[in-house]
């Protein structure tokens, strides 16, 4: 049987003077602590990027099996979706 630790140690990170005071401001405004919104910041971005870096190698991956498209045909697509 393999038990899961509880989620224990501790990060210090520091922060420009700035950018500490914008976060206990943002903190105090929705009622959370300065650690839970740098929690939930640092899972967003790492969660973006893990996705970024999939959709690149979809991207690349495609490129590798020949399948593309011209810059011509980039320009008129996002022209019909922009309506240009």
């Amino acid at each position: 049987m393999v038990r899961e630790r509880a989620y224990n140690s501790r990060m210090e990170i520091s922060f420009a003077p700035d950018l500490e005071a914008k976060l206990n401001r943002i903190a105090s405004q929705t009622g959370k602590e300065p650690g839970q919104i740098v929690r939930e910041l640092v899972a967003s971005h790492l969660d973006h990027q893990e996705w970024f870096t999939q959709e690149v190698g979809k991207g690349l991956a495609s490129l590798d099996s020949g399948k593309s498209i011209s810059h011509d045909e980039v320009r008129h697509q996002m022209e019909r979706i922009l309506g240009s």
